[in-house]
């Protein structure tokens, strides 16, 4: 799937998806029709494009990468790269600081130069992705440090929706 132009968004027949900070609500759109929605956890630090301030981005962006296919869920990424480790409570305990990724990543890049793309500004310099978190993080509630944050059971079933050049609108 190729990268749309801004002037196409949104699809009016593919799939593509809505991050709404407000309400914490992820909703999976194709065309004009709502698919499904699921609760997601934004930052806890609020929304913003600039580097280093722990916010997630507003704006449209599209998937650059999907990440983990054919790995079991609770998988443990760092760097984008499984670890080899499955989440697990004894796990958590033995690394107690952890900001987890797991099962998959979904990697976000900008479509809008000079709001989230380049420069300062450039979700994709700055890692933001949609991604499975342990099951004791709350949903619908800001908590993460940029990314997007989902149940392994709604990641799962987005990962077989969505594609590289999925558009995905972010706002609040």
């Amino acid at each position: 799937m190729r990268t749309p132009w801004l002037t196409e968004l949104p699809p009016e027949e593919r799939p593509w998806l809505e991050i709404d900070t407000a309400t914490q609500r992820l909703t999976v759109w194709r065309g004009r029709e709502v698919n499904w929605r699921c609760p997601v956890s934004t930052a806890a630090n609020g929304t913003g494009e600039e580097e280093g301030s722990g916010a997630t981005p507003l704006g449209w962006h599209t998937i650059r990468a999907v990440i983990g296919a054919g790995n079991p869920p609770g998988s443990v990424y760092r760097g984008r790269r499984p670890t080899g480790e499955v989440y697990s409570e004894v796990l958590a305990a033995d690394h107690p600081g952890r900001d987890w990724i797991l099962t998959r990543i979904l990697w976000l890049s900008g479509l809008e130069p000079g709001r989230n793309r380049g420069g300062r500004v450039d979700s994709q310099r700055r890692y933001i992705y949609l991604h499975g978190t342990p099951p004791s993080e709350p949903m619908g509630v800001p908590r993460s440090h940029g990314c997007i944050r989902l149940r392994d059971d709604d990641l799962l079933a987005l990962f077989d929706v969505v594609l590289p050049g999925t558009p995905v609108w972010l706002h609040d």
